[in-house]
Order: C-alpha cells, then sequence, then structure tokens
C-alpha cells in the first residue's frame, strides 16, 4: 500500500504536534507522506527551529534539513525531515487556492482554525484533496468523530470529518464507559480546568464579545464558555441535552483537567466505577483511557499520549442515605499531545494506514 499523501493546513501549535505525531509514531515516510504545510510564511529555517526547541515537550527527536526548491530562493522553502522533502505553502485566504491537487495530497489536516466549518473545510477538496479532517469542533454537514467512541461510525463516503475538541476527546471515554458498563448517565455538569492557549493575550487587551477573555493569561483564572460537554452529545447521542459545562482557563501552559459531577441511572458506588474505569482502560479503551492511582499534578501528564487519564484518587459521592447515584469524577489529559494522536489514528482509520 503507498504511503497516505497528506497536507497540512495551519502549523501551529496542533499543526506541528500532529507533524511530531507522525513521525514519533514511525508513520512519517512509511504509512504517511506529509508532502505539504501551510502557514503564514514558507520560512524552512524558521519551521525547523520551531520543530527543534519546544518549550514544553523538549527537543525534537528527529532528523531536521532545509533546502531550496529553486536555487534563486531567497530562503529555504523544503523541510526534509529523516530524510522526507515537506513544501512548505504560503497560506490563503481560501483553501481553494492550496496547491493539493499539484502536490498530490489525499487528506488535509485543518488546524488553522479558521475553516471549521465544513462548507469552508470543503475548499480544500475544490483545491485537489479528498478528504479533510479539522483538529477543532467542527460545524455543519459533518461527522464529529472521537477515537474508541464512535469510530466505527466513519464511513467511506464522508469527505470532511471533525475530530472534536481536546476537553470532549477527555470527556467522551468516560461517559462511553459509563453507558457501556450499564451505570447511565441521567445528567451532568462538567467543569474542565484548561491551560491557557495561544489564542488568549499575555497582557490584557481587547476582546469585545469575551471581556473577561481578554484578561492576562499567565496570571488570571478565567471563567470561560465551552461547548464539549455538549459535543458529547453529537458523539453519544444517547446523552444529548443531559450534559453540559464550563472551563476556567488556568495560567499553566499545557494539561488540562475535566471535572464531571453526574447523577448515574442506577445505584453504583467509588468502588465500582473504579473497577470499571480500570477495566476498559486495560481492554477495549486502551490508549485512550487511562487510569492513574497515584498523587499527581499536572505536569506529570506533559507529553503523555492518551486521551483521558482518570484520576481514581479524586472520585468523590454525596449521597444522603439510601441514594447512591450522585458523583464527581476527575481525569486529566495532555490537551496538546494527547489530542494531536487522536488526530493521527483518525487519520489511519480513515485510510488504512498501519503503524
Amino acid at each position: 500500500m503507498a504511503p497516505v499523501k497528506v497536507g497540512i493546513n495551519g502549523f501551529g501549535r496542533i499543526g506541528r504536534m500532529v507533524f511530531q505525531a507522525l513521525c514519533d509514531q514511525g508513520l512519517l515516510g512509511t504509512a504517511v507522506d506529509v508532502v505539504g504545510v501551510v502557514d503564514m510564511s514558507t520560512d524552512a529555517d524558521y519551521f525547523a527551529y520551531q520543530m527543534k526547541y519546544d518549550s514544553i515537550h523538549g527537543r525534537f527527536k528527529h532528523d531536521v534539513k532545509t533546502e531550496k526548491s529553486d536555487a534563486c530562493a531567497a530562503e529555504a522553502d523544503t523541510l526534509i525531515v529523516n530524510g522526507n522533502k515537506i513544501k512548505c505553502v504560503m497560506a490563503t485566504r481560501n483553501p481553494e487556492d492550496l496547491p493539493w491537487g499539484k502536490l498530490g495530497v489525499e487528506v488535509v489536516i485543518e488546524s488553522t482554525g479558521i475553516f471549521t466549518e465544513a462548507d469552508k473545510a470543503r475548499g480544500h477538496i475544490k483545491a485537489g484533496c479528498k478528504k479533510v479532517i479539522i483538529s477543532a469542533p467542527g460545524k455543519g454537514d459533518l461527522k464529529t468523530i472521537v477515537m474508541g467512541v464512535n469510530h466505527e461510525q466513519y464511513e467511506a463516503s464522508m469527505d470532511v470529518v471533525s475530530n472534536a475538541s481536546c476537553t470532549t476527546n477527555c470527556l467522551a471515554p468516560l461517559v462511553h464507559v459509563l453507558l457501556k458498563e450499564g451505570l447511565g448517565v441521567e445528567k451532568g455538569l462538567m467543569t474542565t480546568i484548561h491551560s491557557y492557549t495561544a489564542t488568549q493575550k499575555t497582557v490584557d487587551g481587547p476582546s469585545k464579545k469575551d471581556w473577561r477573555g481578554g484578561r492576562a493569561a499567565a496570571i488570571n483564572i478565567i471563567p470561560s464558555a465551552t461547548g464539549a460537554a455538549k459535543a458529547v452529545g453529537e458523539v453519544l447521542p444517547v446523552v444529548k441535552g443531559k450534559l453540559t459545562g464550563m472551563a476556567f482557563r488556568v495560567p499553566t501552559p499545557d494539561v488540562s483537567v475535566v471535572d464531571l459531577t453526574f447523577l448515574a441511572e442506577k445505584d453504583t458506588s467509588i468502588k465500582e466505577i473504579d473497577e470499571l474505569m480500570k477495566k476498559a482502560a486495560g481492554s477495549y479503551m486502551k490508549g485512550i483511557l487511562g487510569v492513574t492511582d497515584e498523587e499527581l499534578v499536572s505536569t506529570d501528564f506533559i507529553h503523555d499520549n492518551r486521551s483521558s487519564i482518570y484520576d481514581s484518587l479524586a472520585t468523590l459521592q454525596n449521597n444522603l442515605p439510601g441514594e447512591k447515584r450522585m458523583f464527581k469524577i476527575v481525569s486529566w489529559y495532555d490537551n496538546e499531545w494527547g489530542y494531536s494522536n487522536r488526530v493521527v489514528d483518525l487519520l489511519c482509520h480513515m485510510t488504512g494506514c498501519k503503524k
């Protein structure tokens, strides 16, 4: 089977992390050829620098070089990673103008955060590719996929899919286990304590629609809206309308945590919930859901490639005598690295590429 030719539109945090995950999983140059990356510059030397040195995830483990595709060019515009050549392409306001057809791209990873609507994402298809994976919550006529939860619902006829959000990828596996194991969810409230991201301000700045969102990210706990809990209802329709939630953006650069307080549909216990999560993590949710029973903190989960790591020491209940249905469960996630690995897993699921 020939390698799947991939283009990455948006070479920021998630775009670069997806690329690194392809490298670390041994897919680049074997099962996958990344033939083009798109950003606001075509300066391959700068892209190489960004990959080599990362403030959160450390040194890039692979050989990186650059070259000029045209001897007369002012700067290098081609990355060479482990011998694989990747063309650096200038971003456009319209995906239809990107050279996917010329480069032979089959699948585009849409990581700009801009083209999240299905119709806009389909501009990549008009440019010559066959399928698009949006590495963010999507809108419009598309399917939202969470690996390990509803990935079997993917159909070959689907041309644009969303990998949901990092928070949905953490929450959905927990809810999936509760449903699959018969405990059910009557209703619930989720809070994600989420690291700041590139969309936030380093100092107080303008943010007309979200006044609190314009405050300095590194010195504030900032309440924020999130659709992650409601999005679980799109992935698991049986809980649609039963979950909602909010976020607190906090002064950490990576790793977040989900707090789900829920009313089960049947009586249960902390012990049973723990046992079911551990069972799932070791079997049908292996590699997606993890479990920790140690006294860990957020930095201990940096570069953890799982979607959701259930904290068995943090589970609580609030039940009056005779009641056994109200619980709080907590799960950690590296919102950059775990999520990016799921994008790669979805790519492989859709294309049949083998690790």
